[in-house]
């Protein structure tokens, strides 16, 4: 089919995404409360707040953390860069700014070599420098504490600043789903020349997430648990966003032919191409008789992990 049909087609997508009656659960276990309070309670001795994104930069943070924590120098990691279309940078650069967010750095923290995050530790000391230490203006030390919301990378920031500073392996955990981090841990080390530790925190969401919109946004994203959404309604949706942005990969990735808006026909072929199938009984009017039927649940987390791994092109969802 010729680009200029493929195109034409699109054109008959759905421009709205149709929650239904459906609710995006209001994720806030008591470890996360928990460890708001705790972040309260410990910015007293912190000289510097470094909080951490991905590709939600904009609608995807806690209100929170400015009404609780914006007492300190502030700089906006905005990580997972290696994911993120950054033709959008200027855009979402001029909108923080208009939010008044005037400190921000891109990252890829599970690269290797991230030249920005060698940036981090010298635009941290003049961040300090240029602000009024209070009781802390003898200390030689500097203490940093890393905020964000669930599975945007916050440990493997610490981990990142260890490895490209100290040259010594992680000393946070990390994985792909949120809330492996559950308390604010003790001082990890991350500098020598200046002494910088850093307080790894949980990652915090609001107690009500402002919208269905933003809501679904952070569980494509990773940052709400999948199963409190459902896998088929993220899949869902992550159609929509891809098409909505015009980011086709997903055609060729699974041999669609073309741009598609029927969720049911993705996971169809993601089903058959990656032999993702169940067999299960069927009654017939002659007996009961075993078919082949495609795994959607399957499917879908496929799907949602090819985007989340950066497999479906580069996109910023704001």
């Amino acid at each position: 089919m010729r680009l200029h049909q493929m195109l034409r087609n699109t054109a008959t997508f759905r421009t709205v995404f149709d929650f239904g009656d459906r609710e995006v659960a209001h994720w806030f276990p008591g470890h996360m409360a928990k460890g708001l309070k705790q972040m309260r309670a410990t910015v007293k001795n912190v000289d510097c707040i470094l909080e951490v994104h991905d590709n939600i930069p904009v609608s995807g943070r806690n209100p929170l953390f400015q009404e609780s924590l914006d007492v300190r120098p502030h700089l906006l990691v905005l990580n997972k860069m290696d994911l993120a279309d950054l033709s959008a940078k200027n855009r979402i650069l001029k909108q923080l700014q208009r939010d008044g967010v005037k400190n921000i750095l891109f990252t890829d923290c599970l690269s290797q070599r991230d030249e920005n995050v060698k940036k981090l530790v010298p635009m941290v000391i003049d961040l300090i420098q240029s602000n009024p230490r209070f009781h802390r203006e003898e200390d030689t030390n500097f203490c940093l504490m890393v905020i964000g919301v669930p599975n945007v990378g916050k440990s493997s920031l610490i981990n990142a600043l260890r490895r490209t500073n100290l040259k010594k392996g992680r000393a946070s955990k990390v994985g792909g789903e949120p809330g492996i981090t559950k308390a604010v841990l003790t001082r990890i080390q991350v500098c020598e020349r200046p002494i910088i530790h850093l307080l790894d925190t949980p990652g915090v969401l609001p107690p009500k997430i402002p919208s269905l919109e933003t809501g679904m946004k952070l569980a494509l994203c990773g940052t709400i648990l999948d199963h409190l959404v459902g896998e088929d309604v993220i899949a869902d949706y992550l159609l929509f966003s891809l098409n909505r942005l015009e980011k086709y990969s997903y055609v060729e990735r699974y041999g669609l032919g073309e741009p598609t808006d029927d969720i049911q026909q993705v996971l169809k072929h993601i089903a058959v191409k990656l032999g993702k199938t169940q067999r299960v009984k069927a009654i017939t009017g002659v007996g009961n008789i075993t078919i082949t039927v495609p795994n959607y649940p399957a499917a879908a987390y496929d799907f949602i992990r090819a985007f989340r791994k950066g497999e479906l092109g580069q996109v910023i969802l704001d």
